[in-house]
């Protein structure tokens, strides 16, 4: 491995740290913000610091906000009858680009998976009980990736919410199985949340 000055490995480091980014990618990375300017490096800079002071949790459906509640939970023209539960946060911004979805989300932060040692009581799962006791949501649409985890996750919330006498839907597995719905074009999530079933 090259020995560098270490400032710069100490950067190298961070960036290795980022999902996804490997020594090659992170050296890249790095050179690339010592070939910047300072200014440009003081708006990196602040940019991730903005990240961390000013986002947090929506109170209403864990998605990434600005204030106490997003986007989609502020809307008062989104369908209220209709909940959609996605994994993560990211795994929303697929759904709305396809332009055929107006409910709203819940964000569980994470699937079961026993060989990470997550369960259920990890996942904000309360929160969506809440939401239906209040009574607005008529249809739960489950949206969690179709992986061993998602797939675990969408049967236990299924099992959960019918007792309920909730309508509980799968999106259509028009995903390949093993991916991310971060990684589905409009099209495919489209056709997905066209052909949901009952589960």
């Amino acid at each position: 491995m090259p020995d560098f000055a270490a400032p710069l490995q100490r950067l190298i480091d961070e960036f290795r740290r980022l999902p996804g980014v490997g020594q090659k990618s992170a050296q890249r990375l790095a050179f690339h913000v010592l070939r910047s300017s300072r200014d440009d490096a003081a708006r990196f800079a602040a940019a991730l610091l903005d990240v961390k002071d000013n986002l947090g949790f929506c109170a209403e459906c864990n998605n990434i906000s600005d204030a106490e509640l997003c986007p989609y939970c502020r809307d008062p023209q989104r369908d209220h009858s209709q909940v959609c539960v996605v994994e993560e946060p990211h795994n929303i911004l697929p759904i709305e680009t396809t332009r055929t979805f107006f409910g709203l989300y819940h964000v569980l932060n994470g699937a079961i998976s026993p060989l990470r040692g997550i369960g259920p009581e990890q996942l904000r799962i309360k929160g969506l009980i809440d939401r239906i006791a209040r009574g607005d949501a008529q249809e739960i649409i489950l949206a969690t990736n179709p992986t061993v985890e998602g797939e675990a996750t969408a049967v236990y919330l299924s099992r959960l919410l019918k007792p309920l006498g909730m309508k509980v839907t799968r999106i259509a597995m028009g995903i390949p199985v093993g991916s991310d719905i971060e990684f589905s074009d409009e099209v495919t999530i489209s056709k997905s949340l066209e052909n949901r079933r009952e589960m």
